[in-house]
C-alpha cells in the first residue's frame, strides 16, 4: 500500500505525517518553530523551518518503508515571504503572514493593481499580504534577489534547485489566477524585478524529486516526487474533504474560518471574501472572521471548558436559555450595560464574541467590539451566550455567501478547537438547521497527504468521517435576527446582507 507524506510548516511549529491509501496514519511528528515580534513585525529564522521540517520528518518515517513512499507536499502560512540568493539561501528573515510592516506599500500596490485586484474579487491588498511586504523587503535587496515564499523555500531544498511556486501561496503576492500567471504590467509598475519571479502552478503539480542531500538529512527517499502543496488554509480544506462544489469547511479555533468550493469565481463588493484556485481548476472562496473561540480564553482564563460545556447540556439541552432584563452590554471592563434596541426579557442570551477589535468577514468595520444582548445570571450564560454569539455569526456567514451567489447547500465539515464540544458542535447544527460532519483527523498536514497522492489516492479513503450530527433542536431564529439587527444598527452589518439574512430565515 502507498504511504504519502504530508508537512504543514505553521507559525508554531512544522508537522508530518505519513498516511496510506485507506487512511491508516504510520507515522507523525512535529517541531516547534519560534518567531520573533516586535509591534507590527513578525519573523521567523527560514533555517529552522529547514532544520525542524528534517526532523519532524525523519520520525514520522521511522517505521514507515522507505520504498512504500510515493510523494511529499508541504503547506505553508499564506503571506508569508522572503528573499532568497540564486542559489536558494535565505537573504532575510521570513516575514509572516501577519507581519504589518509595509503599510506604506499598500496604497502604491493597490494603485497599480486595482484593475487586476477588482478583477480577481478580492478588490484590495493589506499590509500583511505578501505583496506589500515584498515591496518592503526590495528596498534595500541586493542585485539577484529573489521572492520566496516559505514553502518555495524547503521546495527548493528538498529538489535541489528552483522550484516554480503553487497558485495558493503566490495569490497574496498578486498572482493572475484566472490567467494563472503573474500580472507583470503591474509589477513593472511597482519596481518589481520580473526576472527574479518564480514560475507558477497549480497546488497538485510536480515540481521535481527529492535530491540525494535532502533525501539523507529528512529521511524521505531520494526520487520521491515533490507536489506542489497550497497555504495551510486550503490545505486544511482539504484535510477536511470538503472539496465539492457546494461544500464547506467550518474551522472554529482562536477565530472562525470558512472555505468553500464554487464553479465559477466569486466577487464579493465588501472584499471580505477571496478564492484560491483549486487543483482541478474550480475556485475556493473563503472569509476569515475576528470572532471565536478565542473570547473564551479570554473570559474564562484557567477554567475548565469542558466542565462548562457539559453544565451547559444538562442544563440547557437544546433550549434557549432564560435570562434575565434584557440589555446590549458592551465588552469592557467595567461591566456597564448600555441599553439596546433589541431583547425582551426570557430571551436568550447572545454575545458577539470578537477575539479582537475590528471585524473582517462577514463584513468589515474596523470599529467593531464585543458586545453581549442580555443579561446572563452566571457563568454557565455567559458561557453559553458566547457559544451561541458565535453559531450566529457562521449562519450569518453563510447567509452572505448564498447572497453573493455561492452554493451553500453541500456537506458542511466543522474542525477546529470547537469541535471538541459535544454541546457546542450540536448548538452549531441547531443553529444552521443543517447537519454538520466531523472528522477523524482533519488537519493540514493530512490534507497535504491527499495533495501529495493526487489521482492516485481515494479521498474518501483517506479521510475518515467521525460522526455527522444532526440538528435535534430550535434553530433560535427570534434571537438570531435580533442579534442581526443589532449588528445592522450599529453600522457595521450592510443593509444588504441584514436584509438577505432575515429573508432565509423567513418561514
Amino acid at each position: 500500500m502507498s504511504v504519502w507524506i504530508g508537512v504543514d510548516l505553521g507559525t508554531q511549529s512544522v508537522r508530518a505525517m505519513a498516511v496510506t491509501d485507506s487512511g491508516e496514519l504510520l507515522g507523525s511528528a512535529s517541531r516547534p518553530l519560534t518567531s520573533h515580534r516586535d509591534g507590527p513585525r513578525h519573523e521567523q529564522d527560514p533555517e529552522q523551518w529547514w532544520r525542524e521540517l528534517a526532523a519532524a520528518t525523519t520520525e514520522a518515517l521511522r517505521d514507515v518503508p522507505p520504498e512504500r513512499i510515493r510523494g511529499v507536499a508541504v503547506a505553508a502560512t499564506s503571506g508569508t515571504i522572503l528573499l532568497t540568493g540564486p542559489d536558494g539561501q535565505a537573504l532575510t528573515p521570513g516575514l509572516m503572514y501577519d507581519d504589518r510592516r509595509a503599510t506604506a506599500e499598500v496604497e502604491r500596490v493597490n494603485s497599480a493593481g486595482a484593475a487586476v485586484w477588482e478583477r480577481l474579487g478580492y478588490q484590495r491588498m493589506q499590509a500583511n499580504w505578501a505583496l506589500p511586504k515584498l515591496l518592503w523587503l526590495l528596498r534595500d535587496a541586493p542585485p539577484g534577489a529573489r521572492p520566496a515564499h516559505q514553502n518555495d523555500f524547503v521546495n527548493r531544498r528538498l529538489v535541489g534547485h528552483e522550484v516554480a511556486t503553487d497558485l495558493g501561496n503566490a495569490l497574496k503576492t498578486g498572482v493572475d489566477l484566472i490567467d494563472e500567471r503573474w500580472p507583470y504590467e503591474v509589477f513593472d509598475e511597482l519596481g518589481v524585478p520580473t526576472g527574479t519571479l518564480p514560475g507558477v502552478v497549480r497546488p497538485g503539480s510536480t515540481l521535481g524529486t527529492v535530491c540525494a542531500e535532502a533525501a539523507a538529512i529528512t529521511g524521505i527517499p531520494a526520487g520521491t516526487p515533490v507536489i506542489a502543496g497550497t497555504t495551510d488554509g486550503c490545505a486544511a480544506q482539504l484535510g477536511a474533504g470538503a472539496m465539492t462544489p457546494g461544500s464547506w469547511n467550518s474551522v472554529m479555533g482562536t477565530t472562525l474560518v470558512l472555505k468553500g468550493v464554487t464553479r465559477e469565481l466569486i466577487h464579493d463588493p465588501l472584499g471580505v471574501v477571496y478564492s484560491h484556485r483549486a487543483p482541478d481548476g474550480s475556485w475556493l472562496p473563503g472569509g476569515a472572521s475576528s470572532t471565536g473561540a478565542g473570547v473564551l480564553t479570554r473570559e474564562f482564563a484557567g477554567r475548565d471548558l469542558d466542565a462548562l460545556s457539559a453544565q451547559a447540556a444538562t442544563r440547557f439541552g437544546h433550549a434557549a436559555a432564560h435570562v434575565g432584563p434584557a440589555v446590549t452590554r458592551d465588552i469592557a471592563a467595567t461591566g456597564r450595560g448600555t441599553p439596546g434596541t433589541a431583547g425582551t426579557a426570557g430571551e436568550p442570551a447572545v454575545t458577539y464574541p470578537l477575539v479582537s477589535r475590528g471585524e473582517r468577514f462577514p463584513f468589515v468595520a474596523p470599529e467593531a467590539e464585543g458586545f453581549t444582548l442580555g443579561d446572563p445570571a452566571d457563568d454557565v450564560e455567559r458561557y453559553v451566550a458566547i457559544l451561541r454569539g458565535a453559531a450566529f455569526v457562521e449562519r450569518l456567514c453563510f447567509d452572505y455567501l448564498d447572497l453573493l451567489g455561492a452554493p451553500v447547500d453541500g456537506e458542511i465539515v466543522l474542525t477546529g478547537g470547537a469541535t471538541r464540544s459535544a454541546y457546542w458542535t450540536r448548538l452549531r447544527a441547531d443553529v444552521l438547521g443543517r447537519p454538520v460532519t466531523l472528522r477523524e483527523n482533519a488537519e493540514p498536514a493530512l490534507g497535504m497527504a491527499v495533495l501529495a497522492a493526487g489521482d492516485a489516492g481515494d479521498p474518501a479513503r483517506m479521510i475518515r468521517t467521525r460522526e455527522v450530527v444532526d440538528p435535534a433542536g430550535p434553530r433560535l431564529d427570534e434571537a438570531y435576527l435580533r442579534f442581526v439587527a443589532e449588528l445592522e444598527r450599529r453600522g457595521w452589518l450592510p443593509e444588504s446582507a441584514a436584509g438577505h439574512a432575515r429573508e432565509r430565515t423567513a418561514p
